[in-house]
Order: C-alpha cells, then structure tokens, then sequence
C-alpha cells in the first residue's frame, strides 16, 4: 500500500486518480497518520459478493437447528 500527505494529495489529486484506478490502495496521512484510504470503488463489491456467495452456500449445506414450534403470526406479533 503507498502512502501520500495530505497536502500531496491536494496538489497532485487528478494524478492521484489516475492511479487509484489502475487498482492501487493509497494512505493519507496527515501529520503522519492515516486520516483516509483512497481505493477503487470496484475492489470491495467483489471481495463483499464472494463473501455473501461463500455464506449462502455454506447456510444452504447445513441441517436446520433448534426447535420450530412458533407459527409466522406469532413472530409478528407486537
């Protein structure tokens, strides 16, 4: 992961941009802490699907537990 300083980040921000979108993770610090993460907005929607996909087939695998002996009225119920 790079890191860049705020004011770096300020001046040169369109070249910044340019390589976010090539797939790089870029730090901002500020006083020398991370203040920010600026990644590509495609990077986590993958990693959040395959995760979800991952969990459904797992939950799908499994045998039901714990008893059932409640109608669906009565989880509505206020």
């Amino acid at each position: 992961m790079e890191t860049i300083s705020a004011s770096d980040a300020n001046r040169h921000f369109s070249n910044l941009l340019r390589e976010v979108a090539t797939g790089k993770v870029i730090t901002v610090l500020s006083r020398g802490k991370s203040v920010a993460t600026i990644a590509p907005a495609h990077s986590g929607g993958l990693a959040r699907e395959a995760a979800k996909r991952n969990l459904l087939e797992r939950l799908h695998q499994q045998k039901p537990s714990g008893a059932r002996n409640w109608t669906r009225d009565e989880l509505y119920e206020a």
